[in-house]
């Protein structure tokens, strides 16, 4: 084991490879015969994992892809896993992208990504080719078993030479939304992401090759590649991927397979509470649960661990900070409503929204800005907007907190406009631009309202057009059309006219607390 150390809780040294590389390369060589990953009947050993990596990255290579950027649009699946190291391991960054985007969702992020290769699945092969760059080259992947035994049945022997990765390459282009609603590719280097692999450790020691790591999120999102596909390589674990999440699934995969960590999102922890199946027998071999991706209520997490007995840790970040910057662990004492103090070799400071030049007081609330080894390069292709997010060597989040004495991070608030639905980001404005292009609205407006399931759920404000009819089943599959699932408003609500601030803008806020409003009056007349 080489590279700097830090320590774990428990005061373990623990390894910081400086690249995302190594922890996999480690597991090859020290356990090759352990099982790496496993989806359904199909397992791969470390041995057979590093083969299929170092195929896909042999192909990747000889297409040109070095220095570049490989977007990959798949499902949950092995071949998603492996297609991400394999374009690490092939010299260029990876783009993972939501494979239910619409192409009207996909177009501009590949235009931004710019890449010399698109992976998709077979059966989208059509629709990527008219989408992609016109100097992209679409590879179609196949489902799991033909994708293997193609990578299998080729010759090692005739590998071509891997360029050397250093620690300054970027590994992944992490697509996130912006403050405007616009899709933002955040640039990632190896050291950033491998820094905050260790960090995590440091605060979630796992067990060296005793790890089994259960994967139902979306594998596209930053928080599943860090704490699953990532976490797993260099526990040297094996990760055991569902396709999607289902509770049955779930309660089912951690007792067959005996599950030691469990990374989810609050939404997934409400939905296996309400099943009568999840039971501390059923559970037992869970050693923790992991929140994160969206707040997670006091009383979500007191329900979970009276029912599982198994404590769950929460922690706060973002796509351009690797993406994490908090985490409670093991022996520290969780405070209601805090996410933890900030990971080692991470700062965080608060900062007057209104003068960004002074630093806020113990426990006063404003902008929450970060530094550390794990921060973004920037964003690709946004020097302005890169400028005004980095400001003197600082992240500034936009999201709105405070620090207490102990140093531990409370978030009071989120950026203006966007909604959290199930631990994604959703910003309103890009869903008001395509409720616009109807022919029945004349105005729209889409505002984030809680939501006891999803965390929040998007009501759209719709004023039709003095000669057209409105319906809310129209605008609803207008939205199937054009925006991935998770964007769709919850509810459509007519106005005649909409509420407008004094200078001539839509008054989201009023919107806000008039949704709210009219949930609790529809809730109290059911």
């Amino acid at each position: 084991m080489t590279g700097p150390l830090l320590h774990d809780v428990n005061g373990r040294p623990v390894w910081m490879p400086d690249t995302t590389l190594a922890p996999l390369d480690r597991a090859i060589a020290e356990r090759p015969e352990a099982v790496a990953v496993r989806m359904g009947d199909i397992a791969l050993n470390y041995a057979d994992y590093g083969h299929a990596v170092a195929m896909l990255a042999a192909d990747l290579v000889m297409r040109g892809a070095a220095g570049g950027t490989v977007a990959i649009i798949l499902r949950n699946s092995i071949a998603l896993a492996v297609a991400i190291f394999a374009a690490q391991r092939a010299g260029a960054a990876c783009a993972t992208l939501n494979p239910d985007y619409t192409l009207h969702e996909l177009t501009p992020m590949l235009a931004d990504a710019a890449p010399q290769l698109v992976l998709c699945h077979a059966d989208r092969l059509t629709e990527m080719m008219a989408v992609a760059p016109a100097h992209a080259q679409v590879m179609p992947i196949p489902e799991d078993r033909t994708f293997l035994a193609n990578l299998f049945a080729r010759d090692m022997a005739s590998l071509p030479a891997f360029p050397t990765i250093a620690p300054n390459t970027l590994a992944v282009l992490q697509f996130t939304g912006g403050t405007t609603g616009r899709a933002k590719g955040v640039e990632l280097t190896h050291r950033a992401i491998a820094t905050n692999i260790a960090q995590r450790e440091a605060v979630l020691p796992t067990d060296f090759g005793d790890e089994r790591i259960l994967c139902f999120m979306p594998m596209f999102h930053s928080f599943a590649a860090a704490m699953c596909i990532n976490l797993s390589a260099y526990a040297s674990g094996t990760l055991v991927i569902l396709p999607r999440y289902r509770p049955d699934w779930v309660i089912e995969a951690i007792a067959h397979h005996r599950i030691t960590r469990l990374p989810a999102g609050p939404t997934v922890f409400n939905g296996l509470i309400a099943q009568d199946a999840l039971t501390r027998e059923g559970t037992q071999s869970l050693r923790s649960a992991w929140s994160g991706s969206a707040p997670l209520a006091r009383e979500t997490r007191e329900r979970w661990e009276a029912r599982t007995g198994v404590p769950v840790f929460e922690g706060y970040g973002q796509s351009e900070a690797g993406p994490i910057l908090t985490y409670f662990g093991p022996g520290m004492i969780a405070k209601p409503g805090s996410v933890g103090p900030a990971l080692p070799l991470t700062h965080l400071r608060i900062v007057d929204p209104a003068d960004p030049s002074r630093i806020c007081d113990t426990d006063e609330v404003g902008e929450i800005t970060a530094q550390g080894p794990q921060i973004m390069r920037g964003y690709r292709g946004l020097a302005e907007e890169t400028a005004a997010t980095l400001r003197d060597g600082w992240l500034h989040t936009g999201d709105i907190g405070r620090i207490d004495a102990d140093g531990h991070l409370f978030i009071e608030d989120r950026k203006k406009d966007m909604a959290l639905v199930g631990g994604y980001n959703v910003f309103p404005r890009e869903i008001d631009e395509v409720l616009m292009q109807h022919p029945s609205v004349a105005a729209a407006a889409c505002v984030g309202v809680p939501d006891s399931y999803r965390g929040e759920a998007i009501v759209a404000f719709v004023t039709p057009r003095a000669d057209r009819l409105a319906d809310s089943a129209e605008l609803a599959d207008h939205c199937t059309r054009h925006l991935v699932r998770y964007k769709h408003p919850a509810r459509y609500r007519m106005l005649p006219e909409m509420p407008l601030t004094p200078v001539g803008k839509i008054d989201k806020v009023a919107l806000r607390a008039l949704a709210i409003a009219l949930d609790r009056q529809d809730a109290d007349g059911a």
